[in-house]
């Protein structure tokens, strides 16, 4: 079985803001985070606190995008 990669951007160029939130993430939940690329040091605990403060960061920002529209 071919291994299929899940994780490719739909939006290639946002990447650095991908990364930029990745850092603030780690920073804001005091989690270390290596800049180099590499972070299989990380526990289990942290990955998920640093993926879900990106959802969250995430999801605010379509709300403010979506403002007031009614769907």
């Amino acid at each position: 079985m071919s291994r299929r990669k899940s994780n490719t951007l739909v939006v290639p160029q946002a990447r650095v803001a991908l990364d930029q939130l990745k850092t603030e993430a780690a920073q804001q939940l005091g989690v270390s985070f290596s800049q180099d690329g590499y972070n299989g040091n990380l526990s289990t605990r942290d990955a998920g606190s640093i993926g879900g403060y990106i959802t969250k960061k995430l999801v605010q920002i379509a709300e403010q995008q979506l403002g007031g529209r009614n769907f």
